[in-house]
């Protein structure tokens, strides 16, 4: 096989993993990342512990992208969850796989992730430059023929993979640089939007609880026309308004929802596992043994101290009152509460602040089965840049290690 000057611009999951499999076909690689270090993003996700993929079943995997998972089928069965998993335990990273089947190392700690990786590249022998910033992509003839570096000479190639990531995490130096090359090449882009983002609200009182865990809740979001409702799992109100788990992987679809104008609601269930009528009857068996009670006191063994006074506020209930002293129609209105907490949506927060980015490089420009683009000969595309994204749990990195792998072998190939 004849070896090929690759450059891989972006030091990511993605770039890391097209380097790492570029290089062992005996390509020329060079790998070009604008920070100081690669995989910063890396070291973040899994609130630092690193959930690099699912260990579900490939068509579980593609389920979960929203819309444009079946364009992952060739990457995944390129380099599929199991071909990850192997890849860390036969470098001696040892993973575990906890509830949702996320896959975490045994360590809980992102950065022996990151280190096998970069063992990796070192291993094979790949050129790591930091501190350099792509100002352009050169083409002649519509080929890659090299990259402009700002303050350097230019970079001669072969082939070019594109990195770069999306919008999202700012912090980590992901600023869109790589979806705007691609744009001046031609290349189409699908708009980009938060994705796995918490949600700002229109009421107030999430303010008041902000920082409240809640688990073993159900959250359900409705534009009038359409809903959507979670499993059962983690909740949090926050000083904007709500975030979590369940907010997380649904946000997607609500940010869809706004940027077509619809008014969006949320509805928290409190107690999914049980009935209105259940809740009811429980009410009532306490109000016989305790009917004295305040009525705030006698709410204490169903729910936190500071979402009661919300629950009294939003029922019109009199804090003073005893339990025994609330109407049936009062009771009413904590009934709906507990199984529908009303919130109105107003926007996602801000997408520097997203897990991932929505949008990106449309794929009909890219061949699935290279990761090239149907534009440019020998520019490949990896990971985020991509137009595809999915739920929390793990399956986002593993598309950017697959699609990294793939584009990297194509282009050593």
């Amino acid at each position: 096989m004849k070896d090929r000057n690759i450059v891989i611009i972006g030091g990511g999951a993605a770039g890391m993993m097209a380097a790492i499999r570029a290089s062992r076909l005996k390509g020329d690689v060079i790998l070009i990342e604008k920070n100081p270090e690669l995989g910063r993003k890396l070291l973040l996700t899994g609130k630092g512990r690193c959930n690099l993929t699912n260990a579900s079943d490939l068509e579980s995997f593609i389920e979960c992208f929203s819309g444009n998972g079946r364009f992952l089928r060739d990457a995944f069965k390129a380099f599929s969850n199991l071909d990850l998993m192997n890849f860390f335990e036969d470098r001696g990273v040892k993973l575990k796989t906890e509830r949702q089947r996320r896959v975490f190392p045994v360590s809980d700690k992102a950065i022996d992730i990151l280190d096998a990786l970069k063992k990796e590249l070192k291993k094979n022998g790949v050129k790591v430059h930091y501190n350099l910033e792509v100002e352009n992509i050169i083409i002649k003839d519509n080929k890659v023929k090299g990259i402009e570096v700002k303050g350097k000479k230019n970079i001669l190639c072969d082939a070019i993979i594109l990195s770069t990531g999306g919008v999202s995490y700012a912090s980590t130096g992901s600023s869109g640089e790589g979806l705007k090359m691609a744009e001046r090449l031609g290349h189409k882009l699908i708009s980009l939007r938060p994705g796995l983002i918490g949600l700002m609200t229109k009421d107030k009182y999430p303010r008041l609880l902000q920082g409240m865990p809640l688990k073993n809740i159900r959250i359900t979001f409705s534009n009038g026309k359409k809903k959507v409702t979670s499993e059962i799992g983690e909740f949090m109100f926050t000083d904007f308004g709500i975030s979590g788990p369940l907010v997380l992987t649904l946000s997607g679809m609500v940010v869809d929802w706004l940027k077509a104008g619809k008014k969006v609601s949320a509805y928290i269930d409190f107690k999914p596992a049980l009935s209105e009528e259940q809740i009811d009857a429980r009410f009532l068996r306490e109000l016989k043994v305790n009917p004295k009670k305040s009525i705030k006191n006698f709410l204490k063994g169903m729910l936190p101290l500071r979402l009661i006074d919300v629950f009294l506020e939003m029922s019109d209930i009199n804090t003073d009152k005893t339990a025994g002293q609330v109407t049936q129609r009062e009771r009413r209105k904590l009934l709906f509460l507990f199984k529908a907490l009303p919130l109105k949506i107003s926007r996602p927060r801000p997408i520097n602040m997203a897990m991932i980015t929505k949008g990106g490089i449309s794929l009909k420009e890219i061949n699935p089965k290279t990761m090239e683009s149907r534009r440019i000969k020998r520019l490949y595309f990896a990971g985020e840049i991509i137009d595809v994204d999915a739920n929390t749990g793990g399956f986002n990195l593993q598309a950017a290690f697959s699609t990294g792998y793939l584009a990297g072998e194509s282009a050593a190939k």
